[in-house]
């Protein structure tokens, strides 16, 4: 049986025992399985720390910084294969995009950072702090490399990008990766390691792919290691209090669920520029990768007299949207990851349509182009719900698919209490024209959120929308 392979001290190899399958999700054909059984982990760990580390400690960032521009390029050449092995993720050619050149565009953005940083492996940081009346005795700040490795524990809706994006920081900053893929996409991560290996860019030892769920790869961690965890809220909190982490004091970063919000500006009615932008970005954020982002809106709060005129704008651009194969040009939504995922879908959409009324789509029926039930398709589903105060479900459960809800509010500020009712979101956005309303959205809500877009008239052809993380900023929760 096929199994996807790990790259580990300095060769690959595949695990022993039964995996976890893998199947395309539009054919559902198998794929391979995935299995960690008879991995050495603690040995891998120590190889990272020692033999990657040691050589990436001992490079200057601008050394480092050429080898990530130079593996950004290479990758780039050589995208074509990857989008081939994306479709079968039920990622269509623009949802890739994001993944495999968003990807390699974070290993151009980390690589541009060398300019900011001597040629030095470190780093001496603002001015020199006079601790004297007379100067003689002085302090600096400097920033050096950990002596540890960096372990990336990923998600399967991005499985280039969410891997770069982590390997890219760590990399400048001098330190080793063990990457651990999410086992249903692993195959597509592993593609991509494979030419990264063989480019001979990196020194060896930067770079250890793990595919699958090593349940032991915190047992031996230690102080030196960082650990990002990008997954559901209750697995990060699970793993983030292993014992081992909380003994050797090791940095967890953890993305998990997120029920961002978009709001109306008030000013924003139908017949103006900024209506239309809210239904186009509604529309796109639920249909784009099949709304398996992190960053998509899963809450649109809008001005309450606007509710229905939002609901029929969205269902009629929704009803432009095909959905099938792919690789087909004229389907724009593709597949969710997996069978099992879609099961999952099915039953958040449940909790929340237990208050919430399903005003577009069916969970049942749905027409395809060029595919059939075997793969894992979704109608987009619309939800609305009108007493957004009362009935919580909606702040609290994520339906990690094409589903977004529209909510009403009276005023700014209760827009603003039901953005902060999500208890913290990667992104929000604000559509409105009016500086005012923005500025006091964003002053108010910004506690909140890791992210705030102001969309108008003015900005809208060059933003890049409310679900694009741009790598030169952080990335991440408030």
């Amino acid at each position: 049986m096929n199994k996807t392979q790990h790259y580990v001290q300095g060769k690959w190899t595949s695990a022993t025992g039964e995996g976890k399958p893998s199947f395309d999700s539009v054919t559902g054909e198998f794929i391979a399985e995935t299995s960690v059984e008879g991995l050495d982990i603690p040995a891998i760990l120590h190889y990272g720390r020692t033999k990657g580390g040691e050589q990436l400690r001992k490079m200057t960032f601008q050394e480092r910084g050429n080898r990530i521009k130079s593996l950004a390029l290479y990758l780039t050449k050589r995208k074509e294969q990857f989008y081939e092995i994306s479709y079968r993720t039920g990622a269509t050619r623009v949802d890739s995009w994001i993944d495999i050149e968003g990807g390699f565009g974070n290993l151009f953005a980390n690589a541009s950072l060398r300019k900011l940083f001597p040629n030095q492996p470190y780093h001496v940081e603002g001015d020199p702090i006079d601790l004297s009346k007379g100067g003689r005795f002085m302090a600096h700040h400097i920033l050096v490399p950990k002596k540890g490795v960096a372990i990336h524990i990923n998600a399967f809706n991005f499985p280039i990008w969410g891997m770069l994006e982590k390997c890219a920081v760590n990399w400048m900053a001098g330190m080793p990766a063990v990457v651990l893929p999410a086992p249903v996409t692993a195959y597509l991560t592993e593609a991509v390691v494979r030419e990264i290996i063989a480019s001979n860019i990196l020194p060896e030892g930067a770079l250890q792919l793990i595919c699958g769920t090593a349940k032991n790869i915190f047992d031996t961690v230690e102080s030196q290691d960082v650990i990002t965890f990008t997954g559901s809220a209750a697995t990060g909190r699970l793993l983030k209090s292993h014992p081992r982490i909380i003994q050797e004091s090791v940095p967890f970063t953890m993305e998990a669920d997120s029920l961002n919000a978009s709001i109306l500006g008030e000013d924003a009615v139908p017949g103006t520029p900024e209506f239309d932008l809210f239904i186009n970005q509604a529309r796109s954020e639920i249909t784009v990768k099949a709304g398996q982002k992190c960053t998509a809106i899963r809450r649109m709060i809008v001005p309450e007299n606007l509710m229905d005129d939002v609901q029929m704008a969205l269902g009629k651009s929704l009803d432009k949207v095909s959905i099938g194969d792919p690789r087909l040009k004229e389907v724009r939504m593709g597949a969710l990851v997996s069978k099992d995922q879609v099961n999952v879908l099915k039953g958040r959409v449940q909790e929340l349509s237990k208050s919430a009324k399903i005003v577009y789509g069916d969970l049942e029926k749905i027409t395809l182009i060029g595919a059939d039930d075997k793969g894992a398709f979704v109608s987009p589903i619309l939800l609305r719900e009108d007493n957004p105060f009362a009935n919580l479900a909606v702040h609290e459960t994520e339906a990690f698919g094409p589903v977004s809800t529209i909510m009403p509010y009276k005023n700014l500020d209760e827009a603003i209490e039901l953005a902060q009712m999500g208890k913290g979101s990667l992104v929000s956005s604000i559509v409105t024209n009016s500086d005012g309303i923005a500025k006091d959205y964003v002053i108010n809500a910004a506690s909140h959120h890791g992210r705030i877009l102001v969309l108008n008239r003015e900005n809208a052809k060059q933003s890049t929308g409310h679900g694009s993380p741009l790598p030169l900023l952080v990335h991440g929760g408030p």
